[in-house]
Formats: structure tokens, sequence, C-alpha cells
């Protein structure tokens, strides 16, 4: 099967989407996972208690061949942590899938994008965020360990989503004929800047998505709550000297978080600016994008764009209004999310345009 070149894109591109729901569903349910407290569900990795699933500790616990340890079971934390894991296990089997197959593609010198290094780094990617995983458990949820979790989850999500835009860019330019017309001096630098200000959009983007894991993980959400002043302030007071420090030790229990008010203030505080500066660079470059006749084939993905950042900003100015409910704390984790892919695709169709120019 692989060795025909059509049927081999076919086929790693399928993978590929699947991977990417997956991915998406790890994002999801580690946001879940880490709004419930349920982090430390289960106390070592990668089984619970020693065993495969909370069901198998509950009963090696019930008789007595099971230690707990200093931290009591609880069943429904148990499972969401570990069905988290399962997720996150199925994922790591079918990156390394994708990396077979674009390697097999390449031993048989057939056409295509399926890039072996590529495919190479989303294995090393995601075996990253796996000992990450492990360390998020067994430093007992520190901040930069969850932050740099949250954020290697992203990367996963977003190189397989650029794989899966390669592979369906290479099927279609297989199956589309050629236009035969070059793009002239105007399309170009309309092409340039377009490149430049969505690439801006998504630098903007990831920073945003940094503050808002360090925000969720030193458990600051609730520190401003009220919208759109915080605290009944404009400029509240804060404590930024202890609210960015990266190191923490690791024998602390970070579970509910260790900073002062003031310090979460800070961290809250400065997400809302970032959200400022994210939506203004994202939105420049959409904008611009929709305004040029010569790119048509990223309208789309900038209408997307713009569609994925107002749900996100309605998800979280509503998520402080209605004092923070778990599901759209966690819906924010999945806009979050959305809006990446809808900003990679926006790169991604710039990219192929010049490229095809």
């Amino acid at each position: 099967m692989l060795r025909e070149p059509d049927t081999a894109v076919t086929w790693m591109r399928r993978i590929a989407f699947v991977a990417v729901l997956l991915a998406f569903g790890v994002v999801v349910l580690g946001a879940y996972v880490r709004l419930t407290t349920a982090g430390l569900g289960c106390p070592d990795w990668p089984g619970c208690y020693g065993h495969l699933t909370p069901t198998g500790a509950a009963a090696g616990i019930a008789a007595g061949t099971t230690d707990q340890g200093a931290k009591p079971l609880i069943v429904g934390r148990a499972w969401r942590e570990m069905i988290h894991r399962y997720f996150a296990g199925s994922l790591v089997v079918l990156t390394v899938v994708l990396a077979v197959m674009a390697f097999m593609q390449r031993r048989s010198r057939a056409p295509g994008n399926a890039s072996v290094p590529f495919a190479l780094a989303v294995v090393a990617t995601i075996f990253i965020q796996a000992l990450l995983g492990m360390l998020t458990v067994t430093w007992q949820v520190a901040p930069q360990i969850v932050t740099l979790h949250l954020l290697f989850g992203m990367t996963t999500l977003a190189l397989l989503w650029w794989l899966w835009l390669t592979l369906d860019a290479q099927t279609a330019r297989s199956a589309a004929p050629a236009l035969g017309r070059s793009p002239g001096v105007r399309w170009a630098a309309s092409n340039l800047i377009s490149r430049r200000l969505a690439l801006a959009g998504l630098v903007a983007l990831a920073l945003q998505i940094a503050l808002g894991g360090w925000t969720s993980t030193n458990y600051a959400a609730i520190a401003c709550p009220d919208f759109p002043t915080c605290q009944a302030s404009w400029w509240p007071h804060m404590d930024f000297g202890h609210a960015f420090v990266l190191w923490h030790a690791p024998t602390v229990n970070y579970e509910g978080g260790v900073l002062s008010n003031t310090a979460r203030v800070a961290i809250h505080f400065t997400h809302r600016l970032g959200a400022l500066l994210a939506t203004a660079a994202l939105l420049l470059a959409a904008i611009w994008v929709l305004r040029q006749d010569s790119l048509v084939r990223a309208r789309a993905a900038a209408i997307a764009v713009v569609v994925t950042l107002a749900l996100q900003l309605i998800i979280g100015i509503s998520m402080v209004v209605k004092g923070f409910p778990l599901w759209l704390a966690t819906a924010h984790n999945g806009g979050a999310a959305l809006l990446l892919l809808a900003t990679l695709t926006l790169n991604h169709r710039l990219i192929a345009a010049g490229a095809r120019s």
C-alpha cells in the first residue's frame, strides 16, 4: 500500500488528521485535569499507584497489596488523570506511525512533502511532552513544568496540524492543473507583507498562550473577578517581582498555588494586556489579507482567524463575568487551540502562495 505515492500520502493525511484530533483532546483534557486539581490524582507515573487503572489501584488498596502512601486515592480524580494519559499514549503511537510512514515513503522515492526530519521532530516533541508529564507529577504540579507541559502540548498540536496542511496541499497540487500565470511585483509585495503580519500574529498568540498557561498553573484566573476592571480598578496593586519567578523548588506541593494575591493579580493583568496585543496583531493580519484581492486562497483562513478570535474573546470575558465556571474555563483552552490552528492555516496558505510564485 505504501509503495503507491498517492495512497501513501492519502493515508498519512488521514492518520495525521486523527492525530490532530487526539492532540486537541489531550490539550482540552489536560486543561480539565488541571482545573479540577486532578493533576496529582495518580501520584506516580506512568501508572496509578502501580496499576494500569484506578480501578485496579482501588482493588489493590482494598486488598492491602497496594500502598497509597501519604496521598489517599480519590477514584474520580485518578480516572481523569489516567484518561488524559491514555489519550497521550495513543498520540505517541500515532506520531511514531507517521514517522515510520514518512521514512518508508522516502525509501520508496515517492514524491511528496512528507518530510522525515519534520515527522521525527513531531515524535521528539511528543516524547519531551511525555517527560514533562512525568515531571508534572513528580514535581507536584510546579508552575514552570505545568506551563511547559501545556506549551509542548500546543506545539505538538501545531506540528501535527502543519503536517496535515502540508500533506493536504500536496494532494491538492497533484489533482489540480497548473494555472500557468506568473504573479506580478505588486502581488509579491502584498504576499510578503501578509506573511510578516501573519507571522507576527502567530508569535503574539504563542506568547499569549504561554501567559495563559502561567495564569492557570499559578491559579491566578480568579485574581481579577471583574471585567473590564480588575478588583474594581483599572490599575490594581500588583507584585510583579514575585509574579514571574520561573524557578520553583520541586519539593513544594504547588496544588492550589503558593503566590500572594498581589502576585496573582499581576499575572492575570498581564494576561489581559497580552490578549489586547494578540488581538491587535491577529486582526491586523486577517484584515490585511481580506483587503487583498490577490490573496483569494488565504481569505477563508483569515475569516477563520477572525471567527475563532471572537469566540476566544467571548469565552474569556464570559468566564470572568459568570464567575469562572469549569466548562467555560476548559473551553477557554480549547478556544486557544482552535485559534492557534486557524492562525497556522493562515500562515501556511500565505507561505504556499509565495512558494507557487
